[in-house]
């Protein structure tokens, strides 16, 4: 049962984490007039990557732009949240799934 925890949680780590390098490849593809956010099938894949993200997203922003200066438009907030689900939830969270399991 533990291994397929493991597996599971791996999974919903994986998928977040490549949903998030879509959304960060979007913005840039918008940015540089690739990909238009007003045809309704990439709004709607923009819309439900946002509302994944965003709550993640929002803190590390606000906590970015009150510690680090102006960066002239780079958010660093999806590589905060790549290195704090790679280095430290997903680790805290198999073991915390060995302590309650065993």
């Amino acid at each position: 049962m533990i291994p397929a925890l493991f597996q599971l949680l791996h999974l919903i780590f994986t998928i977040y984490l490549w949903s998030l390098l879509a959304l960060i490849i979007a913005s840039w593809l918008i940015a540089f007039k690739v990909l238009n956010p007003y045809q309704p099938a990439v709004r709607m894949i923009l819309r439900l990557l946002n509302r994944v993200h965003e709550p993640i997203l929002r803190p590390i922003r606000d906590w970015q732009y009150r510690v680090i200066p102006n960066l002239g438009g780079v958010d660093l907030s999806p590589i905060v949240a790549i290195l704090v689900a790679q280095y430290l939830v997903l680790p805290l969270a198999q073991r915390l799934i060995l302590l309650i399991f065993g």
